[in-house]
């Protein structure tokens, strides 16, 4: 884990936190006259956490799906998987580090689990190429998506990538292609998928591992066509206005709620994943569980046809 970092609107709850970790500490040594003032200070400090968290912007959201310290796909497999097996390779080129992907089980119920995965350190940063999958990365999703098709595992995909990598490499090995293919594999289906959008979902990058039965997306997530800068870039010529691009994307996961692009918003604690793993895999282990179950006994036809439904009636809009 790499040291804490801290986005600018969290510095005054990390100042608050620090005063009340210094009393906690004199009140245990045996300063018991500071009882009253710790309990008024963690009051205070949650009181300044549901205000800075209630008002946040989409361009601050956007942030926070960035968050250095914000919880990957291995972290959460690590909180909600009694089991997991990880599987390489695409039997083809090679293995792409930024997705990973294997057998699990989730309580008790087992499935095979793909997801992207960042680094946290420069050296771990690389070896995941940011997050940013390679074609051999989609090729290996297939691979094990077949795979869950053949022994009848429903298929549950993290989602947290900036997009699929642009290099000149990926080009020459069908990037295009591969998220291609990999959109008509998962749209096809005939078992059960889920998909949980964990921090940044950026375009066909995220798209390629998204067209599942159901999609969640954690609550300080984004998922949108484009980065907010890279709109801001190519409309206004200026990428200082990526805050205005946020709001107009509606990249939030209760903006896409809304409009009916994602299934459920999985809370996060207060403070957001990042400051407490543990009760946000809590959180979105349950999701997982109930949503896996509310798919369980469908028919394959019938799974199919409403998941064919579903994305046919994104993007409608009835006139007066």
């Amino acid at each position: 884990m790499s040291s804490r970092q801290h986005l600018e609107f969290e510095k005054p709850v990390i100042e608050l936190e620090s005063k009340l970790k210094e009393l906690e500490e004199l009140y245990v040594e045996g300063r018991s006259e500071l009882k009253g003032e710790v309990a008024a200070l963690a009051k205070k400090v949650t009181d300044l956490k549901k205000r800075i968290f209630s008002g946040l912007t989409p361009w601050q959201i956007t942030q926070l799906a960035r968050h250095p310290n914000r919880p990957y796909t291995l972290d959460y497999i690590s909180h909600i998987c009694e089991d997991f097996i990880e599987l390489h390779g695409d039997r083809c080129y090679g293995d792409d580090a930024a997705i990973v992907g294997g057998l699990a089980r989730i309580d008790g119920r087992a499935v095979v689990l793909i997801g992207h995965q960042k680094g946290r350190t420069t050296k771990e940063k690389i070896h995941r190429n940011f997050g940013m999958p390679n074609p051999e990365g989609y090729r290996k999703a297939m691979r094990l998506m077949r795979l869950a098709e053949r022994f009848e595992r429903p298929v549950v995909t993290f989602i947290d990538t900036p997009g699929a990598f642009p290099g000149i490499g990926a080009e020459e090995r069908g990037q295009a292609e591969a998220i291609a293919t990999s959109l008509m594999v998962m749209s096809g289906l005939r078992v059960p998928s889920l998909s949980v959008i964990i921090g940044e979902g950026g375009s066909g990058g995220a798209l390629a591992i998204g067209v599942a039965d159901k999609v969640m997306m954690m609550e300080y997530s984004t998922y949108s066509v484009i980065s907010p800068e890279g709109c801001a870039a190519i409309l206004w010529k200026n990428g200082g206005k990526a805050d205005v691009a946020a709001r107009s994307l509606k990249i939030t996961a209760r903006d896409l709620l809304k409009l009916g692009i994602i299934d459920k918003v999985i809370k996060e604690p207060l403070g957001a994943a990042h400051s407490d793993t543990a009760a946000a895999a809590k959180n979105m282990k349950k999701a997982i569980v109930s949503a896996l179950g509310e798919l369980d006994g469908m028919e394959r036809g019938d799974l199919l046809k409403k998941r064919y439904d579903k994305y046919r009636g994104m993007g409608i809009f009835k006139g007066d």
